[in-house]
C-alpha cells in the first residue's frame, strides 16, 4: 500500500512535466534512444559521470550493478567511472556537498534516477539541447523548454552557443510581447551538430537505462515470448485441424 503514493507522485510529476512543455509551446524532439545498445550505454555513462555527476546523483544505481550491466571490469569501472564512491557497492551520489548546493543554487540539484520515467526521454533530450545565451540570467544561459531554469549550460563547450530568435506578438493588453520562436547557432563548440545529437542521445539512453535497468532484458525477452506464442498458436491450429478433419 505504501507504494501507491510514490506511484501517484510519479504520475503527477509526469503530467506536470508534459503540461510545462506544452505551456512553453516549445516542441519536443525525438530522442530515438536505444537501451539495447551496450556501446551507447557505455558512452552515456561516461558522459554522465564527466558532466553531470558533479551535481546530480543516481541514488538508486550502484557502481557494482553498472559494471555488471555494462560489461565492465572492476578496474575499468574504478579507472573511468567511479569518482564519487569508495566501495564498488556504493550508490552513484553527487560529489557536491549539500551546503554548497544550497549556497550556489538555492536548493540541491535533483536526483536523476527516475527523470526519464517522470518527464520522458524526449523531454530530457530536448531540454539538454535547448539552452541559449541570456545575459539576464545568473548563469548567462536560459532554456527554451524550461524557461528560467537554475541549471547552467554545462554542455556549452560541446555544443557551442545558441542565440535566441524572438518575435513580437500582441499580449493580453494588446501591448507587444516578445516570444522566443527559435534558436540560431552562435559560437561553435567542440562538436558538430550531429556529433552533439549523438552525445546527448547516449546520455539520455543511459538515464533511461538507470530508470529501468531491466528494460533492455525485458524487451529482448518479449521478442522470444512473442515468437513462442506464435509457434504455439500455429501448433494448436494444426492440432485442431487434425482432430476435426473427419467431423462432418
Amino acid at each position: 500500500m505504501r507504494a501507491w503514493p510514490r506511484v501517484a507522485a510519479l504520475f503527477a510529476f509526469s503530467l506536470a512535466g508534459a503540461a510545462q512543455a506544452a505551456s512553453t509551446g516549445w516542441p519536443l524532439q525525438e530522442a530515438n534512444t536505444d537501451v539495447g545498445s551496450l556501446a551507447s550505454l557505455q558512452r552515456g555513462a561516461r558522459n554522465f559521470v564527466n558532466h553531470c555527476l558533479g551535481c546530480h546523483s543516481l541514488q538508486y544505481m550502484r557502481y557494482s550493478q553498472l559494471a555488471e550491466d555494462l560489461a565492465l571490469t572492476e578496474d575499468e569501472l574504478r579507472d573511468n567511472l567511479m569518482f564519487t564512491g569508495e566501495r564498488i557497492y556504493d550508490p552513484m551520489r553527487s560529489s557536491m556537498p549539500a551546503a554548497k548546493a544550497h549556497e550556489w543554487f538555492g536548493n540541491a540539484p535533483p536526483d536523476l534516477s527516475l527523470i526519464t520515467r517522470s518527464r520522458g526521454v524526449d523531454y530530457v533530450y530536448t531540454f539538454l539541447k535547448s539552452f541559449y545565451v541570456d545575459a539576464t540570467r545568473p548563469t548567462g544561459a536560459n532554456n527554451a523548454l524550461l524557461p528560467n531554469t537554475g541549471m547552467p549550460n554545462i554542455l556549452a563547450g560541446r555544443q557551442g552557443e545558441q542565440l535566441p530568435r524572438y518575435q513580437q506578438q500582441a499580449g493580453a493588453d494588446t501591448k507587444p510581447v516578445r516570444h522566443l520562436v527559435g534558436l540560431d547557432p552562435g559560437a561553435p563548440g567542440e562538436m558538430t551538430a550531429p556529433e552533439f545529437d549523438g552525445f546527448v542521445r547516449d546520455t539520455v539512453a543511459f538515464l533511461e537505462y538507470v530508470a529501468e535497468p531491466a528494460k533492455a532484458k525485458r524487451k529482448s525477452l518479449g521478442v522470444w515470448v512473442s515468437l513462442f506464442l506464435l509457434m504455439f498458436t500455429a501448433f494448436t491450429y494444426f492440432l485442431y485441424q487434425e482432430y476435426w478433419k473427419d467431423v462432418k
